[in-house]
């Protein structure tokens, strides 16, 4: 059994993997303020729920972009499931070239959805992670990590209208009947659903005219992905747990 953890910014994604097969995942939120343990007792009761047991996790895989996390499921990983986590990072075998100016930079999370996504579909393809931030990531034929695009998230969007204007309620974030909305709400939420959708076609259209080459794959995945990819023409598939199979893939190809 291998217990894999997707860290970002608002929610940890994790799921238990037999062989290959992913048995069950959860969504639960980011807390930098959690220490190991309040994580570990959070975990063993998800496991204890469907009837599993921390005692038989072979093996636990972390991707993260909260740096302050790590030391917290570190712990909790050694203490509760006996196993010293293995960090996805630099230096670690994926099969990707990273093509960027300093592959440092790039987040663990856009490695691994790269990986996952290339040895599902094949490339060249783009993929676009609806998280916190909205990300965008072109992988060619060859597996060349090219780089790609970061827009503020669709949640981080619609908080700071209702944050920073004096007048407009937070909103649902569902799509309205029409694009026209006919009151505040409707007309916020025709914004930001038909926007975003919007946005992400002519984002990924412009990214395969510089790719200079027909893409036939482009992955939507992350929590919203749903929402947006029924408005989007360009998204062919939707994979919300690309990131955790991407996981699997890493560990099996390093241990």
């Amino acid at each position: 059994m291998i217990l894999v953890f997707d860290v970002g910014n608002t929610n940890i994604v994790l799921g238990v993997y037999s062989s290959k097969n992913l048995e069950y995942s959860w969504r639960i939120s980011t807390d930098k303020n959690k220490a190991s343990d309040e994580y570990g007792i959070i975990i063993d009761q998800l496991f204890k729920y469907n009837g599993l047991n921390l005692s038989d996790v072979e093996a636990v895989v972390i991707s993260s972009v909260v740096p302050t996390l790590m030391y917290s499921l570190q712990a909790m990983s050694i203490k509760y499931c006996n196993k010293k986590p293995f960090i996805v990072g630099p230096g670690i075998k994926t099969g990707i070239n990273i093509k960027i100016n300093d592959p440092k930079e790039l987040g663990a999370d856009r490695i691994v959805n790269a990986m996952s996504g290339y040895e599902k579909y094949g490339g060249p393809l783009i993929i676009v992670d609806f998280g916190t931030a909205t990300t965008f990531c072109a992988i060619t034929e060859n597996r060349d990590y090219l780089g790609g695009i970061i827009t503020p998230g669709i949640k981080i969007s619609s908080e700071a209208l209702a944050q920073r204007t004096a007048k407009l309620p937070k909103v649902e974030l569902v799509k309205p009947q029409n694009v026209i909305g006919r009151d505040t709400v409707s007309s916020i939420q025709s914004g930001i659903i038909f926007g975003y959708a919007g946005m992400v076609d002519a984002v990924v259209n412009r990214m395969k005219e510089e790719m200079g080459c027909y893409v036939d794959n482009v992955i939507a995945t992350g929590g919203l992905s749903t929402l947006i990819s029924s408005e989007s023409k360009t998204i062919t598939h939707v994979d919300k747990l690309l990131t955790l199979e991407g996981l699997r893939l890493i560990y099996e190809r390093n241990k």
